[in-house]
């Protein structure tokens, strides 16, 4: 019996197990380290080794061979994973030593430790629940941290002659302390999922604590089993209070002295770095995130001088993280401002912008003694690796309708490759610039098939669109309803030239639908002011994208799309979006699914809500502009609502709320609780008949 697309998808990650994470080279180039599952279906990764002269690999740590009874995690690296969206199970990250010999990693819950050379494997004697084990930079120590704590173990043969040692180097005084952590705010919404960093020397590092203690107590319950308590979860709402923030020095023997900045007016803590080539440099924001500082720290006391001070009258866009390169230059990727259409996102060293404005620098891939690796686009649904020279000079390292990322190490370099010719990802191996010498093997399951897309670029504002129709769809022969599939909000990206990103929309365009998926202004890839544009004003912008969206597509099809028969689906901001567009737009969209919507932002985190509404106290017009309980008397169109209960992110009061206020408004609509299902929902049963009820809803209302 044949799996259905939706199952298959569940089953293989949207087809990405099997695909090598995680690359680290080694420092003589001769060998890569990744992580990869055994084939397309396995969830458990395993860590692998790559040999760049022969293209042979092996296996170091296969968590099968080391855990009898099968992988149990703590409810914090849940959380963590939550966080991060980690799908996957056994080897999950790992970190290495400066010089390439001891990798460290977690799993189940204990910390791990293998000789990268012999692969000999060591569980080290540490406490339960080990979270982010990391090996110090001179093949020592591992810290890690546990039960609000930060610990150090030593390694075998390293530190001490005698047996390896656990020991608590810093430990909560309250029960709403942790140490070693990044909290909230920074894993969900500031991309910083760690909360310690080791010193070059490997003999003292610098610890986050947070405080909890502020912060409201939300609880997050399990309608389906009425005798279990609900779980408390501290949640910062907007307008409400963070976590208290804290960054310390602590070395081997307890010693802590506390870093010092202006904590009252810069809030969060956005990035740490410390390399061998200077101090620790952290980037700090206000709350308002309209001014950054970028800071040095002194060990010796704890006290900071500022580097660098951004500010930006929207906010200021955090980014690869600032840090000391070759030669004490301070490198960074910042906003640099010009005449309208020239503004840019470039590198900036030593408060210098260095190469043309052309490119739209997306992250730091390295840094050279003359040169500095980036990821960055001139074509917004492109990505390319590309070697900016400090004397100015840029060299594409990579070329073509794709998306490619690098990893470099002792002059090699291995690209990555997905693009839209063909549904996968090949890993290339470089070595001292030369023509590819070896491939990373990939395992991932093939797809059913080849998605059809046709890039766009339509409207008045060139927005950038994918249109699919039906693999059989004669051109002419009928027209169509409209599925418009879109994120839709800031900072996230769905147009890419990359095939496996279109294998759900081709799903859903074979049964019986023409699907657009358009990014609207607020999407990276084309530089600040497009960014910028949502400032205040989600529920008008990037509504009003998506409608130009379908006009630009119907214009260039008429004879195969029907705009009277227009459908929206999404998830989370998605779900936001096609909530709104027919409660807003009903003469445009005429059904909608909306999957875990914020449906009012005074219910959604404070880093991303204040970041482009502001304060709600300071500006309660603009939330109500943009939530969507105002709107639920207007409801004319069917709508579906899907929620998981145990979402932690977009909590299921908002589902539930945007329902009471249809009801009051005596407004008919659908709503589909998903009992133990968090923000993502990769359970194989509920994803696929998930995703059959949603397209029998769209196919019953939109006359498919």
């Amino acid at each position: 019996m044949s799996v259905s697309y939706p199952r298959l998808a569940a089953r293989t990650a949207r087809f990405t197990l099997g695909i090598p994470r995680d690359l680290t080279v080694s420092p003589d180039g001769s060998t890569v380290w990744f992580v990869r599952t055994a084939d397309g279906v396995s969830r458990t990764g395993a860590l692998w080794a790559h040999d760049v002269a022969t293209g042979e690999e092996r296996v170091l740590v296969d968590p099968a061979a080391l855990l009898a009874d099968g992988e149990q995690l703590s409810a914090a690296e849940r959380a963590r994973r939550e966080r991060s969206r980690e799908q996957g199970a056994g080897v999950v990250g790992y970190a290495t030593d400066t010089a390439g010999r001891w990798a460290s990693f977690a799993l189940s819950g204990r910390a791990w430790a293998v000789e990268l050379a012999s692969g000999e494997v060591h569980e080290l004697p540490t406490v339960d629940g080990v979270i982010d084990p990391r090996v110090d930079p001179t093949g020592r120590r591992v810290a890690y941290a546990a039960d609000g704590a930060l610990r150090v173990v030593d390694l075998p043969g390293g530190a001490s002659s005698t047996e390896p040692a656990d020991t608590a180097l810093a430990t909560p005084d309250t029960p709403t302390q942790v140490w070693g952590q990044a909290e909230f705010i920074a894993a969900e919404e500031m991309g910083r999922f760690r909360g310690f960093w080791w010193a070059p020397d490997g003999e003292s590092l610098l610890v986050e604590r947070y405080d909890d203690a502020p912060v409201a107590t939300w609880h997050v319950a399990d309608p389906e089993h009425p005798d279990r308590a609900p779980v408390e979860q501290r949640y910062p709402a907007a307008g409400t209070a963070n976590s208290d923030v804290t960054l310390w020095h602590v070395t081997l023997d307890g010693q802590r002295t506390e870093v010092g900045w202006d904590h009252e007016r810069f809030e969060y803590l956005a990035s740490v770095t410390w390399t061998e080539h200077g101090a620790p440099v952290l980037q700090v924001l206000t709350r308002d995130q309209r001014t950054a500082g970028v800071l040095a720290v002194d060990i010796a006391d704890g006290s900071t001088r500022t580097l660098r001070t951004l500010t930006d009258e929207a906010w200021v866009e955090v980014l690869s993280a600032p840090r000391y390169a070759a030669g004490g230059r301070l490198v960074s990727v910042e906003d640099v401002t010009g005449a309208p259409g020239e503004e840019a996102r470039q590198v900036v060293v030593d408060g210098t912008p260095v190469g043309p404005r052309g490119w739209q620098v997306r992250g730091i891939v390295s840094t050279h003694p003359d040169a500095v690796v980036v990821t960055a686009s001139q074509e917004p649904t492109e990505v390319q690796v590309v070697r900016v020279g400090l004397d100015g000079s840029v060299e594409p390292l990579t070329s073509g309708q794709a998306v490619h990322g690098a990893a470099v190490g002792g002059g090699t370099t291995v690209v990555s490759r997905s693009a839209l010719d063909t549904v996968g990802t090949t890993f290339t191996v470089h070595r001292d610039g030369s023509d590819a010498v070896s491939q990373l093997r990939v395992v991932a399951e093939p797809a059913p098939f080849d998605p059809a897309v046709t890039m766009v670029s339509v409207g008045a504002r060139q927005l950038r669109a994918a249109v699919l129709f039906p693999r059989d769809h004669v051109p002419g022969s009928r027209r169509l309803p409209v599925l418009m599939d879109p994120y839709g909000g800031p900072h996230a990206q769905r147009v890419l030239a990359s095939a496996r990103m279109f294998l759900e929309a081709q799903w859903l365009a074979d049964q019986g639908f023409c699907v657009v998926v358009a990014d609207g202004r607020g999407t990276p890839g084309r530089g600040k002011a497009w960014e910028r544009e949502v400032l205040d004003s989600f529920a008008t912008v990037t509504l009003d994208d998506q409608v130009d969206a379908l006009a630009g597509v119907a214009e260039r099809w008429p004879d195969d799309v029907d705009t009277s028969r227009v459908g929206i689906t999404g998830w989370s901001y998605g779900g936001y979006l096609s909530a709104l567009a027919v409660l807003a737009r009903p003469d445009v969209f005429h059904a909608a699914v909306a999957g875990a919507p914020v449906t009012e932002w005074r219910l959604y985190d404070t880093c991303y809500t204040e970041r482009y509404l502001g304060h709600p106290d300071e500006q309660p017009d603009v939330y109500d502009r943009n939530s969507l309980m105002p709107l639920a008397e207007r409801l004319e169109r069917p709508l579906m609502l899907i929620h998981g209960l145990a979402d932690d992110n977009v909590v299921a009061a908002h589902t539930l709320r945007l329902s009471s206020a249809l009801l009051a408004a005596g407004r008919a609509h659908t709503v589909l609780p998903l009992s133990g299902v968090t923000h993502m929902t990769p359970q194989e049963v509920v994803a696929e008949n998930l995703k059959l009820l949603q397209v029998d809803f769209l196919r019953t209302h939109l006359d498919a």
